[in-house]
């Protein structure tokens, strides 16, 4: 009788663990579904993945669910996005895709092609103004155009040379951003990669660009009490993404950030149902990929003073499978890093901590710079990361190995600190 009570416990217990999973895929897969249309800032794709995500935390059972609005002014792409290279279709987001901050672009143009193996800004300068380069499409491989930037400002603005935009190559898969898509540039940029623009000679192009000015966002928060209200621990995650690249084409966001979105999710339901010393907060922001705009609008609108978050924890791009888990910590967090690593250590959820340096890739920033005490956490190099910021990081991509040990890592370190 007691070997059968045992084996039931464990058989509940992985029944759990079973329903934890299941629960998480559900939110990842839902989130990357087409409803939402990859949760940009368009298409009211992110407010309905937000209106979605309220409702989520509600089932949970925690005890408080609060949206907070904040405005950006973004720059969009969802309406024509056809592009031809000498005479041939382009597929956007496999072929092409549009920089964040570029104006739309319509009409046929000649294509001039920049020698970086004996570049001379002078010469092409003098080549762009002869007339069969006249309103031409300037093509250039992007980190050589970004290493050259001083001799490349001047293709960028009206009035400086007489060409109409450029071309920058990026390796397959062609990536798209939102971080300084709140404003609009003079002339348009376009990312192809090299397979697509090799030796063209014209460019043809129906491209729609609408700038947004204060677009409404909002970011969402489910509060768990606790035992004690004098400090909180915060789990903070993204749910917007990039949304749309023209009326078809749009970006699931399984990895980035369906997957640290579905975990903070879980997380408020374990902590539902299993009350805390301290008071939970868990917030799902908005406007991340506009460059941190929802973190950065709480981290100055707080619903508690920051002084009083024990430990904060951003869960960014955590569905993957690399062994080693990446990891920044802000300066006040380190007091409680070697904690994470002994519990790695004895618990072997990872096969080691790497962490890297503190930069303003993702939500935590706003509080580090802020004197938080804060962790994030990113699964890199993966089966899953090569695909992040492009339109292949969809459900049927996603990996989950690395959702458990996150989730089980977190929660020893709340447990123990």
């Amino acid at each position: 009788m007691k070997r059968l009570l045992i084996l039931l416990l464990a058989l509940v217990a992985l029944q759990l663990s079973a329903q934890d999973i299941a629960h998480y895929k559900k939110v990842v897969k839902e989130l990357s579904s087409s409803k939402y249309q990859g949760r940009g800032y368009a298409k009211d794709g992110a407010n309905k993945a937000g209106k979605y995500l309220a409702r989520e935390f509600a089932k949970a059972g925690v005890d408080r669910v609060i949206c907070q609005p904040f405005t950006i002014d973004i720059n969009t792409f969802c309406g024509k996005m056809k592009l031809w290279a000498d005479g041939k279709k382009l597929t956007p987001g496999v072929d092409y895709s549009m920089r964040e901050y570029s104006p739309g672009v319509h009409g046929e143009f000649p294509v001039y092609h920049v020698d970086t193996t004996n570049f001379d800004p002078e010469k092409m300068y003098a080549d762009l103004a002869k007339p069969e380069y006249a309103n031409c499409l300037v093509v250039c491989e992007f980190w050589f155009a970004y290493r050259h930037g001083k001799d490349f400002a001047r293709l960028q603005k009206v009035g400086e040379c007489t060409n109409s935009g450029l071309i920058q190559t990026w390796t397959s898969p062609i990536k798209f951003y939102k971080a300084y898509g709140h404003r609009v540039v003079d002339k348009p940029i376009i990312w192809m990669t090299p397979e697509a623009v090799a030796g063209i000679k014209t460019v043809r192009a129906d491209i729609d660009n609408k700038f947004l000015k204060d677009y409404e966002l909002f970011n969402v928060i489910a509060k768990v009490e606790g035992k004690k209200h004098d400090s909180c621990y915060v789990f903070t995650a993204h749910y917007d993404h990039l949304g749309n690249l023209g009326k078809r084409v749009y970006y699931a966001g399984a990895n980035d950030n369906a997957s640290g979105t579905a975990a903070i999710v879980t997380l408020a339901a374990y902590y539902a149902q299993n009350r805390p010393e301290y008071d939970m907060y868990f917030i799902a922001f908005s406007g991340e990929d506009a460059n941190l705009r929802g973190s950065e609008y709480y981290a100055k609108n707080p619903l508690v003073p920051l002084e009083q978050i024990k430990y904060l924890f951003n869960l960014d791009m955590i569905g993957d499978n690399n062994p080693v888990q990446y990891c920044e910590v802000s300066d006040e967090g380190m007091r409680g890093y070697e904690l994470f690593e002994r519990i790695n250590a004895e618990k072997h959820y990872f096969k080691s901590l790497n962490r890297g340096a503190l930069a303003a890739n993702s939500d935590h920033y706003p509080f580090a710079v802020r004197h938080v005490p804060c962790i994030f956490l990113e699964n890199q190099e993966g089966d899953a990361f090569p695909y992040y910021h492009t339109i292949f990081d969809t459900y049927k991509n996603a990996v989950f190995d690395s959702y458990e040990p996150v989730f089980k890592l977190v929660t020893d370190f709340v447990d123990r600190y």
